[in-house]
């Protein structure tokens, strides 16, 4: 493994689409140079004066090669581009010993690039923005807390549930509005999940058919899983001893959601892909997020352990964020934590090869702290009751 590479202090923002919001601000003011790299030169002007950024960042049109033409080595590339697009990218910036930093999951593609980055000294920062990011922050912090409740040698059973969501922060007919690519929604849908309930792994082909309702701070929600929860027990750290009964990362949306969305799920039965990809463009155009609409983010993640010996630990940790006339709580909460990330690429305390938003419980409590003092605001609650503090 070579050394780290020593950061340049120029970051290239790739993106600028509903993800986009006052990270890229952040990091206007940490790093020493900001390019903003879009579709075409304009729409990245326009994207900065969007942004109140015009002449803090340089708007560049994206080509792969265009960029690649410009990396040096220590710079930061921030990917907000589709999933498939970051093993390019990350490619060019091996080559090129340029890090690298995303909000999204660790792709296969993404994976088999690691060992190289390693040897180049790169960081690859993946996981950094709400989900996964900021849930990752709170399932860590909540599994410290626990052990040190708890003991990682004492025999228990626990409950964990991490779900998180973008809704209206006004509720309409559909319970829904398009703040990602429609798309996306669908056929994440079509995935099938793997989670815990009752001790046992569980698969839902069609996750929305495992919806159920769900308390949060009072007010009820119904939520389903989504993709492969079981890994996330030994990425979080919980001990050996301890017996999963319930254990699901999954999706979260308004009251009433399965029932509106009853037409779009028999489409989905259907399996037909043309069909589907017409229908993204139809629901898009029947329930767009508008200037003038607000939305809202609730991602609620709780811990409650229970020993054999009779002693009992529960907590949550809660964010519910409503956007504003500047900025969606959507861009607000994934781009915070991805500048936040980006920040520590910059000041040389993140190791080469791949990181994710965090890892230990002291980490992410450094992390909450930091998202707290940037205007990402959560709360946390520690109960001896045995239900959580949001019904988990």
């Amino acid at each position: 493994m070579r050394e780290r590479v020593a950061a340049s202090g120029t970051v290239h923002w790739i993106g600028a689409g509903l993800s986009t919001g006052s990270g890229l601000a952040a990091l206007c003011e940490a790093a020493g140079r900001v390019r903003l790299w879009h579709r075409t030169q304009q729409r990245a002007a326009e994207a900065l004066d969007r942004l109140g950024l015009t002449g803090r960042a340089e708007p560049r049109r994206y080509t792969l090669d265009t960029l690649t033409a410009e990396l040096a080595p220590g710079d930061v590339v921030v990917s907000m581009l589709p999933a498939p697009e970051h093993a390019p990218l990350l490619r060019a910036c091996v080559g090129r010993r340029a890090h690298f930093a995303c909000s999204s999951y660790v792709s296969d593609a993404v994976q088999e690039q690691v060992p190289a980055a390693l040897g180049a000294g790169v960081v690859v920062l993946t996981e950094a923005g709400l989900d996964p990011g900021i849930d990752h922050l709170f399932a860590h912090d909540l599994v410290g807390r626990a052990r040190a409740a708890i003991g990682d040698g004492t025999p228990a059973s626990y409950r964990f549930t991490s779900y998180c969501g973008g809704v209206p922060a006004v509720p309409n007919d559909f319970r829904y509005r398009f703040s990602w690519a429609p798309l996306g929604v669908l056929n994440a849908l079509r995935s099938p999940a793997r989670y815990i309930e009752d001790g046992v792994e569980t698969i839902a082909g069609r996750p929305w058919e495992a919806t159920r309702a769900h308390l949060v701070d009072g007010e009820t929600f119904e939520v389903y899983p989504n993709r492969d929860s079981v890994p996330f027990v030994e990425q979080y750290g919980l001990p050996a001893a301890w017996q999963a009964r319930t254990f699901v990362r999954g999706t979260l949306r308004l009251g009433g959601w399965r029932r509106a969305w009853e037409a779009v799920f028999d489409e989905l039965r259907a399996g037909d892909d043309a069909r589907i990809a017409a229908l993204a463009g139809e629901l898009a155009a029947a329930h767009p997020t508008t200037d003038a609409d607000r939305d809202r983010v609730v991602l609620a993640v709780s811990l409650a352990v229970h020993a054999r010996d009779g002693g009992s630990w529960s907590g949550g940790h809660l964010l519910d964020l409503v956007g504003d006339e500047e900025e969606s709580a959507m861009a607000r909460c994934v781009s915070r934590p991805l500048a936040l990330g980006v920040r520590h690429v910059l000041d040389g305390s993140l190791p080469p090869g791949l990181n994710r938003a965090a890892e230990t419980q002291e980490r992410s409590r450094q992390w909450l702290d930091e998202l707290a003092r940037d205007g990402v605001p959560f709360t946390l609650r520690v109960d001896d009751g045995p239900d959580g503090p949001d019904g988990a």
